[in-house]
C-alpha cells in the first residue's frame, strides 16, 4: 500500500527512485512528491508455518529490514544481528537508551555458546528451561557487536522461544535475531493484534506478521552472569524456580 504526499518546492528538480520520491513541475510551481510505504503484511499459520512465507521474512532481515514477529510470550520487534541501521530504527521506535539490555534470540542451546560464556551451573539453568518464555542475561562473547551490549555489565539478553513461526524464521535465517519486546513509548501495555501494529507503526517497519493472538506479558528475565540465578523481571516464564 503506497500513501502519497505533496510539499511545495521552490528551486530544485529532482528524480530519486530508490529513495521514492521526485520532483514535479506541474505548470511551473515545482514540487516533491513522495511516497510512503506501509509494511508488507503476513498472516502465517502458527503451528505450521508455510516455507514460502517463512523465506519472505529471511529475505526482508536479509535486506536490513525491521520485522515484527510472535513469539511465546509477546510479539518483538527483530533485525538481523549486524545490521546497525535497522538497530538504530528500533531504538527510535521504543525510544530506548544506550543501557537497554537487547536480547539475541537464538534455535537452540548450541547458537547460545557462540554469543555467551557460560558456567557449567548456568548451562544446566539454560538446558532445563529452553526453549521458553525466559530471557537470561550473560556475559557477551566477542561475536556480540558492542552496541548489543550493556555498557558497563558488557551483557546480553539470550533466548530460546517455544514458537513454531520463530523456530522456523531462526531455521530458515541460520544465525539469530537480534530483538526487543514491542511495547511503544508512553504505553503500558504490550501491542497483540496485528491490525493495530499496522495501523499504529506500520510505516516505521517492513514487515508485519500476524501469526495470532499472542499474549501480553514479557518473558521472565533471570540474570545468571555469575552463575547464580537473580530474577530481574517476572513475567510469563514461573520464577519460582531461581527464586
Amino acid at each position: 500500500m503506497l500513501i502519497h504526499s505533496v510539499i511545495r518546492v521552490c528551486f530544485y528538480r529532482r528524480v530519486n527512485i530508490e529513495s521514492q520520491s521526485f520532483f514535479l513541475s506541474i505548470n511551473g510551481p515545482i514540487w516533491l512528491v513522495k511516497w510512503i510505504s506501509m509494511a508488507d503484511f503476513l498472516q502465517i499459520h502458527p503451528i505450521n508455518p508455510e516455507r514460502r512465507l517463512i523465506k519472505q521474512v529471511v529475505d526482508v532481515l536479509l535486506k536490513g529490514g525491521v520485522i515484527i514477529y510472535p513469539t511465546d510470550s509477546t510479539y518483538a520487534l527483530g533485525c538481523h544481528i549486524g545490521d546497525k541501521l535497522a538497530l538504530e530504527r528500533i531504538r527510535r521506535i521504543r525510544q530506548l537508551d544506550a543501557r537497554h539490555n537487547f536480547t539475541l534470540v537464538c534455535s537452540d542451546l548450541s547458537s547460545l555458546a557462540i554469543y555467551a560464556r557460560v558456567h557449567n551451573s548456568a548451562y544446566r539453568i539454560l538446558k532445563a528451561y529452553t526453549p521458553g518464555p525466559y530471557t537470561f542475561i550473560l556475559k557477551a562473547t566477542s561475536q556480540v557487536p558492542k552496541r548489543l551490549m550493556h555498557p558497563k555489565r558488557k551483557t546480553i539478553g539470550l533466548r530460546v522461544p517455544d514458537n513454531s513461526i520463530t523456530q522456523s524464521i531462526l531455521s530458515s535465517f541460520g544465525e539469530p535475531v537480534m530483538s526487543t519486546s514491542l511495547i511503544l513509548p508512553d504505553e503500558d501495555e504490550q501491542l497483540f493484534d496485528a491490525y493495530e501494529m499496522r495501523t499504529k507503526i506500520g510505516k516505521m517497519v517492513d514487515l508485519i506478521i500476524d501469526g495470532g493472538t499472542c499474549g501480553l506479558e514479557p518473558t521472565t528475565m533471570i540474570d545468571l552472569v555469575e552463575g547464580v540465578p537473580e530474577v530481574m523481571r517476572i513475567g510469563k516464564g514461573d520464577p519460582e524456580p531461581f527464586q
